[in-house]
């Protein structure tokens, strides 16, 4: 089998809230063989905040990020829900519409840059599981997470709206997923099955409604916690950032103490694949993680 190469687009969470995505998600690749060669020259996907102010420059700047893994010849990977929603949504539209296609190239040729439409635009999560395969990541376990009931959470933009990612998520079902259920049991771990799992964080209201944020960050740990989980994994930061910061205003406003492990996706892969704590980096997370290792 050749080796695995993609363009990385980290997104903005990951080179500044959350470094121990991306130490994470690089230690997961070397372990795994797998070469993400960095989008440095990168921006922000606009985080579903500036489309809704100025919708073709959002466009502009996703087309253009899009643009550099193309230059490379590379399919792009995201490690964030929603810089994969709106980069595909980018790509969605500007495949099918020439003429919007066209006004967007018109704006790249600026900067020397022409969206061409070559790159698939795809999620670590899948990538690991459809290319790698979820066969050959059990059989790099060196650390199992058995004595682990691990809660998994979805969260939205990487399964909603199905049609839009459906080609690029392993068909997966937005009401009843399975792949992050599955890769945790390929770690030989408990995944916890609960209700919540496939809701939303919060993290996107928070500014303009931060109680209906903390409703919906609280309700899911506290689903997760009343499963018995002891540590929440998912693959989005924003929704990591949500949840791991907001436990302790959840809490007093639901009138429950919470306390639970939130881990990026990459985090948990990197602790069974026996990475270093330093490349884990679980003394980053807000509500204590360090003890997992």
């Amino acid at each position: 089998m050749s080796q695995l190469k993609y363009a990385l687009y980290t997104g903005c969470t990951a080179r500044e809230s959350t470094p121990e995505l991306l130490s994470s998600t690089m230690a997961v690749a070397n372990k795994l063989g797998i070469e993400l060669v960095l989008l440095d020259e990168a921006s922000c996907c606009g985080a579903s905040h500036l489309q809704d102010f100025d919708d073709f420059l959002a466009l502009v700047l996703n087309a253009r990020n899009i643009c550099y893994a193309e230059k490379l010849g590379l399919d792009m990977v995201t490690i964030c829900n929603t810089c994969q929603l709106n980069s595909a949504m980018t790509k969605e539209r500007l495949d099918s519409d020439p003429e919007l296609k066209a006004k967007v190239n018109e704006k790249l040729a600026e900067v020397g840059l022409e969206y061409k439409g070559t790159s698939r635009v795809r999620h670590f999560q899948y990538v690991l599981i459809e290319d790698y395969g979820l066969d050959k990541i059990k059989e790099n376990v060196q650390v199992p997470l058995s004595h682990f009931n691990i809660a998994p959470f979805y969260g939205c933009h990487n399964i909603r709206p199905s049609e839009l990612h459906h080609e690029v998520n392993g068909g997966e079902n937005p009401y009843v997923p399975t792949s992050l259920d599955n890769l945790i049991e390929a770690l030989e771990g408990n995944s916890v099955d609960y209700e919540s799992k496939n809701k939303c964080c919060g993290f996107h209201v928070d500014l303009q409604a931060p109680k209906t944020s903390n409703a919906l960050s609280g309700t899911a740990l506290l689903d997760a916690i009343d499963n018995n989980a002891d540590l929440m994994v998912t693959p989005c930061p924003l929704c990591q950032l949500n949840m791991d910061l907001k436990q302790d205003s959840a809490g007093k406003q639901l009138g429950r103490d919470i306390e639970l492990p939130v881990l990026h996706l990459p985090q948990m892969i990197a602790l069974a694949l026996g990475c270093t704590a330093e490349e884990i980096g679980l003394k980053y997370n807000v509500t204590k993680a360090t003890d997992l290792m």
